[in-house]
C-alpha cells in the first residue's frame, strides 16, 4: 500500500518530478560547492605557477573532503559577548538563502515524464520567476550584516555594514541590466527567455553592455575582487567573519560560492541561450528524449563552470578598488548606464511591435545603440572627473596648515 503510494507521486509529473529533480539538484549544487574551493586553488596555483593542492587523493581530488571535516572537527568559539541567536543564525542564512536560487532555473529544456504532456525540467516555473530569484539574492546581505552585528566587534560591524552598503548600491544596476534582456523577450520566465534566444540569438550579443553591467554587478553582490570590501583583510582583520570558526566560518565561503553558481545560472539563462550549445541552433530545445535532457544540462553546468573559472580568473588577476570608488562606480557610473539602457530597449521594443522588424530588437541597432551609450558614459564620467583648480595630495590636516 505504501509503496503504491510512493510510487503514484514519484510518477506525478506536478509532484515526483519537482521532488526528484530537487533532490539530484541539491547532490550537484553541493557537490560544486565544495569542489569549486579545491577549483579555485587550482586555478590560484595556474595563474601563480605553481602546484595547488596535490596530497589529499589522487591529484588533490580529495582535498575538501579533507577540510569538510578538518572544519567539523575544529573548536566551535562562541564569544561571550555575541548575540548568540544571531551568531548562530548568520551563517545558516547566507547558505540557505544561496540554496534557494536553484529552484527556478530552467536545467533542460522539456521532459515528457511518464506519459505525461512536455514539463519543463525545473523545480518551480513561475510567472515572477526572476522577480523572486532577485529577492532570494537580495536576502543574502542579511546573513553578512547579522553577522556582523551579532559579533558585536567594531570590525566586523564595519564589515556588515560595507556588506549592506555594497549589496544595496549594486541591487539598482543588477535590475536594471536584468530588465533590458526582460524587455527584449518580453516575459519574466527564464525558460520563455531561454527558449526565445534559440529562435534568434543569443542576448550577448543583442545586448552587450546589458551583460558587462550585470556581470560587474554579480561581482560586487558575491562578494568578489575586485569587490570584495566586506572582508577586506587589510583593514577589518577579518571583516564580518572575525569572530567565526569551525563550520560557521565555512558556511559563509560555502554560501558565497553557492552564490556565485546560482548568479553564473542566471547569466547563462539571461545572456549565453540556457542549454544551447552555440548560438543560431535551437534544434535540441525540440526534444523530450531522457539523453536529450541530459545532454542539454551538461551544456548548461559545462558553462556554468566556465563562468565561475572567469569569476577565479578575475579574483587572481585584479587589485580591489576602495570602497569610495566601489560607490562612485555604482551610482555615478552604472545606475545612469543602466537607465539609458533600460530606455533604449524600451524603444527598440516599442519599435519592433509596431512591426518595424529590420529595426526591432532582434537586429544589429541593439547592440550598436547600446555601445554609441557606453561612449557617452565613459566621455561624460571622463568630463566631469576632469581636476578643476589647484589641486594637492596632501591630507586635509597638512594643506590646511
Amino acid at each position: 500500500m505504501l509503496g503504491n503510494i510512493v510510487i503514484d507521486i514519484l510518477t506525478d509529473a506536478d509532484l515526483g518530478f519537482p521532488i526528484i529533480l530537487m533532490a539530484v539538484l541539491i547532490a550537484i549544487f553541493m557537490t560544486m560547492v565544495a569542489y569549486s574551493t579545491f577549483y579555485e586553488r587550482k586555478v590560484a596555483a595556474w595563474i601563480q605557477d605553481r602546484y595547488g593542492p596535490n596530497r589529499a587523493g589522487p591529484k588533490g581530488l580529495l582535498q575538501p573532503v579533507a577540510d569538510g571535516i578538518k572544519f567539523f572537527v575544529k573548536e566551535d568559539f562562541l564569544p561571550d559577548h555575541a548575540d548568540k541567536a544571531l551568531f548562530i543564525l548568520a551563517p545558516a542564512l547566507s547558505f540557505v538563502v544561496a540554496l534557494l536560487g536553484i529552484a527556478i532555473i530552467p536545467w533542460g529544456g522539456y521532459l515528457e515524464w511518464f506519459g505525461s504532456e512536455r514539463i519543463p525540467v525545473q523545480v518551480a516555473s513561475i510567472d515572477i520567476g526572476l522577480v523572486y530569484l532577485l529577492a532570494v539574492g537580495a536576502m543574502s546581505v542579511y546573513g553578512v550584516a547579522l553577522a556582523g552585528w551579532a559579533s558585536n566587534n567594531k570590525y566586523s560591524f564595519y564589515g556588515g555594514m560595507r556588506a549592506a552598503a555594497q549589496t544595496l548600491s549594486y541591487e539598482v544596476p543588477l535590475g536594471l541590466a536584468i530588465l533590458v534582456a526582460v524587455l527584449a523577450c518580453g516575459s519574466l520566465r527564464l525558460e520563455d527567455i531561454v527558449a526565445s534566444q534559440a529562435l534568434t540569438t543569443w542576448n550577448v550579443f543583442l545586448h552587450p553592455v546589458a551583460f558587462a553591467v550585470m556581470f560587474t554587478c554579480v561581482l560586487a553582490e558575491t562578494n568578489r575582487l575586485p569587490f570584495d570590501l566586506v572582508e577586506c583583510e587589510q583593514e577589518l582583520v577579518g571583516g564580518f567573519h572575525t569572530e567565526y570558526s569551525s563550520m560557521k566560518f565555512a558556511l559563509f565561503f560555502l554560501g558565497e560560492y553557492g552564490h556565485i553558481i546560482v548568479s553564473s545560472a542566471l547569466m547563462v539563462a539571461l545572456f549565453f541561450g540556457g542549454w544551447q550549445p552555440i548560438p543560431w541552433v535551437g534544434w535540441l530545445t525540440e526534444s523530450t528524449a531522457w539523453w536529450a535532457v541530459a545532454l542539454r544540462i551538461g551544456i548548461y553546468f559545462g558553462k556554468v563552470a566556465v563562468f565561475l573559472f572567469v569569476f577565479m580568473w578575475i579574483r587572481w588577476t585584479l587589485p580591489r578598488f576602495r570602497f569610495d570608488q566601489l560607490l562612485s562606480l555604482a551610482w555615478k557610473g552604472l545606475v545612469p548606464l543602466g537607465l539609458a539602457l533600460v530606455a533604449w530597449g524600451g524603444v527598440l521594443a516599442y519599435v519592433g511591435e509596431d512591426g518595424w522588424k529590420e529595426i526591432g530588437p532582434r537586429s544589429f541597432w541593439a547592440p550598436v545603440g547600446e555601445l554609441l551609450l557606453l561612449e557617452v558614459a565613459m566621455i561624460a564620467v571622463k568630463l566631469v572627473s576632469r581636476p578643476t583648480g589647484r589641486q594637492t595630495n596632501m591630507p586635509p590636516v597638512a594643506a590646511a596648515s
